[in-house]
């Protein structure tokens, strides 16, 4: 870029540092809110739609404005069971689990396995999956810092975590990485029971924002935290059973994790450098003269903003200061702008 003295300054190579990479974690609903304690589900999600996932929403759909997807529940099963009457080959719940299964897993593998407090490893036929919505999740959920709670209808919770802080060497599956789903809270870590061992209910994949909870270990073969989960080929309306499930504990806590990749641009003002003002005030209406006498002999001005600038002079970014910063010729300033990508 052309310097222009008294407008424009042309950064030197050791003026900007380039490629720093900070994580940031932030609350994974809507507004940045880290706890969901509202759900709701829409009445225009029907058909098909519906008997594949349900949406589930921070507010009540065409009431409130300021409603929108956070996250989808859906259940699956392997052979198709639980879903409507008709050919197993395109059953909902079937083509659920094929779905998340070309998703998560290798190409070797058929079933979801859930280890046991043994390190043993079971197949998963029948699964409740959760996901976050794309525009919640940002990058990627933050490990050890979610919570999952599922009402049963006997009035019991199920609190889920997962086991992040536990391993510091998750498996490495086809596309992300991958936790296991255990019992316990965020506050209170892992939940052992009075036999000292550790109850495992799933999979946790923190690039994909899914979690993949095994059906028979939450609540049996044939329900899901106390709901029925029928396990033959009908219509047990297992999807909204899930989201029952899930509504009824009023409680989902959650954190996502960004990479920002920034650029830091160290702007030196010299002492004899931008001292004067082109705001009208600098001057008087009727004369044009320095509203300030003083400022003949010695120019003072306020820095409020930084601009940007390509080579062509076209402005790329502004940086406002939090408060002005006082130039004359007896003092320099050294101003840091941060950009984000």
């Amino acid at each position: 870029m052309a310097q222009q003295e008294g407008i424009f300054t042309t950064f030197d190579d050791d003026d900007k540092v380039t490629s720093q990479i900070s994580i940031v974690s932030s609350g994974m609903w809507s507004g940045g809110v880290g706890t969901l304690t509202a759900f709701h589900t829409s009445s225009t999600q029907s058909g098909s739609t519906g008997q594949h996932y349900l949406d589930v929403y921070n507010g009540i759909v065409g009431t409130d404005a300021t409603a929108s997807v956070q996250f989808s529940v859906a259940y699956g099963h392997y052979a198709g069971s639980g879903s409507k009457v008709g050919d197993s080959d395109y059953a909902a719940s079937k083509a659920v689990y094929r779905q998340f299964r070309n998703l998560l897993l290798p190409q070797n593998e058929e079933y979801f396995q859930i280890t046991g407090a043994s390190g043993t490893a079971t197949q998963s036929i029948a699964i409740a999956a959760v996901s976050m919505n794309r525009s919640r999740l940002k990058e990627k959920m933050d490990p050890g810092n979610w919570e999952l709670r599922i009402s049963g209808s006997d009035g019991s919770i199920f609190k889920l975590i997962d086991d992040s802080g536990a391993t510091s060497d998750p498996t490495v599956k086809k596309t992300t990485r991958e936790f296991n789903v255990i019992s316990g809270s965020i506050e209170s870590g892992t939940a052992v029971s009075p036999s000292g061992e550790v109850k495992y209910y799933g999979k946790f994949y923190p690039e994909s924002g899914i979690i993949i909870a095994d059906i028979a270990t939450l609540g049996g073969a044939t329900t899901f935290a106390g709901y029925s989960v029928a396990a033959t080929s009908v219509d047990a309306n297992n999807t909204q059973r899930l989201y029952q499930g899930i509504s009824g504990s009023g409680y989902f806590a959650s954190r996502r994790e960004e990479s920002i990749r920034s650029t830091h641009y160290f702007c030196r003002v010299k002492h004899s450098m931008y001292n004067h003002s082109q705001n009208p005030t600098y001057f008087t209406a009727s004369t044009n003269e320095l509203t300030v006498p003083s400022f003949r002999t010695d120019p003072q001005a306020y820095i409020t903003t930084v601009g940007l600038y390509n080579d062509a002079n076209e402005l790329l970014a502004v940086a406002k200061l939090s408060r002005p910063i006082l130039k004359s010729t007896s003092r320099e300033a050294l101003i840091k702008v941060r950009l984000d990508f």
